[in-house]
């Protein structure tokens, strides 16, 4: 038995150490609060090992990135003894890093050398190459890009602190259905955009294969309803949930079947080239402002377009709306219909010649055949499709197609409206396919049979 003196110090020595625990015990929620700050071991299931990227801004969460991404731990117990007190003030090193880590990556301005190097100084196999562009798929810092070659439209190319204000704008635009701009750099008149890189193919490739015409990858009704829904709502982003610092959206003013991606398993659309008209010049101030422009102002201005996409007053002004973009959205609807490019060339057996027939004029003959128009709009359904499809549905999409592509702009649809009607149109699919038992998750190969 132990002496008195020394029971009496262990009895005095186990009170004071009982003495933290029984006031961190006085309130159920600071007991919380600790346990959860306090690092749990490796062989526990650790409540930190979230993305920090998706850092929610409310109070009620208490779900915080891991402590080897964020410093979040202090030396000081006491900075961090209750986070939701108004009264502990984290130390400005800690928000940085909090800051850092939560938020998106800023817009890179490449170095003009990083650029030579990648694509060999421009010497690499292109990736695509059209007639106002030429792109590249290469590494840059170490990330899977596509970067793309454009010329200015102006003769003054844009000047570092504009164009650093233009990607800042640009790249907190964020959606699914839109490729990522990563940053940009100028060198001379030319402009180079570096972009993400999507795996996948591009629309019209997915409609019209050009190793085997009979197949296509989007052989199911509801793979391309899903497509018209994706681009939608893309678009309905573009149009209004992103600031151009005009006090309007932005405008595409490059939307075709080529330039949108399918994405493999599941099958998505992603619109390419976002920010591209806005940092090429192919649209300034008041050409956002102005709805028309006169004859004689638009005398020597350069037509960038592709043909069959081009709305009437874009080819007469040369003024980019996004009534433009409603218009080349229509095409692109009729195209995922029919299965028929937006504009081409069959033959005449009574001239002996060509004629040019677009996919709208066909889509209005269609429509306005009269009596036995349900059957006509059947008839010119992609036959890939073998007849599988709600009839009802396909003719509501030929109809929103043919609102969109109206010579006048005033008649067009606004985005929002379209990208509700087509949503509905999706659900209605799918409540088809549900009935007849189609298969609704599979797998796809992009190579053809």
């Amino acid at each position: 038995m132990p002496p008195p003196a020394a029971a009496s110090t262990k009895n005095l020595y186990n009170i004071i150490s009982l003495v933290p625990i029984i006031l961190m015990c006085r309130s159920k929620k600071s007991t919380n609060i600790i346990q959860s700050l306090t690092p749990k071991s490796h062989h526990s299931k650790s409540p930190f090992k979230r993305n920090p990227s998706s850092l929610s801004s409310e109070s009620s969460s208490t779900n915080y990135p891991s402590s080897s991404s964020i410093n979040f731990f202090s030396s000081s117990f006491n900075t961090y003894s209750n986070p939701y007190s108004s009264s502990s003030i984290p130390s400005k090193k800690s928000l940085k890093t909090l800051k850092e880590a939560s938020l998106p990556e800023s817009p890179n301005i490449y170095n003009f050398i990083e650029i030579c190097r990648a694509t060999n100084n421009f010497l690499s196999k292109p990736f695509s190459s059209s007639s106002s562009s030429t792109s590249w798929r290469c590494q840059i810092r170490q990330k899977e890009v596509i970067l793309t070659q454009r010329k200015f439209r102006h003769r003054d190319p844009i000047q570092l602190p504009e164009l650093q204000q233009r990607l800042s704008t640009i790249c907190r635009s964020h959606h699914s259905s839109l490729v990522k701009l990563l940053g940009a750099t100028t060198s001379g008149n030319c402009i180079y955009l570096v972009y993400e890189y999507v795996h996948g193919a591009n629309l019209a490739t997915c409609l019209r294969n050009p190793q085997n015409r009979n197949y296509t990858i989007l052989s199911n009704w509801l793979s391309r309803m899903q497509i018209a829904t994706d681009i939608a709502h893309g678009l309905d982003y573009i149009h209004h949930c992103t600031d151009s610092g005009s006090g309007s959206g932005f405008v595409h003013n490059h939307i075709k079947c080529s330039s949108i991606i399918i994405t493999e398993d599941p099958l998505n659309a992603k619109i390419c080239h976002f920010g591209t008209a806005e940092l090429c010049g192919e649209i300034d101030g008041s050409e956002r402002r102005s709805r028309s422009l006169d004859r004689s102002d638009s005398k020597g201005k350069k037509i960038e377009g592709t043909r069959g996409y081009m709305s009437p007053e874009f080819q007469e002004s040369g003024v980019v709306t996004q009534k433009s973009d409603v218009y080349a959205f229509g095409v692109v609807v009729l195209e995922l219909v029919s299965g028929e490019e937006a504009l081409r060339y069959v033959f005449d057996e009574g001239s002996g010649g060509f004629r040019r027939v677009s996919v709208i004029e066909r889509a209005r003959e269609v429509v306005g055949s009269g009596e036995g128009g349900g059957n006509r709009i059947r008839s010119w359904v992609d036959r890939r499709l073998k007849d599988s499809y709600p009839v009802e549905v396909a003719e509501k999409m030929v109809l929103i197609g043919l609102e969109c592509a109206e010579e006048d702009p005033e008649k067009r649809p606004d985005m929002e409206q379209v990208a509700v009607r087509i949503s509905k149109l999706y659900l209605e699919s799918k409540n088809w396919a549900e009935r007849i038992g189609m298969p609704i998750d599979f797998s796809v190969s992009m190579a053809p049979r």
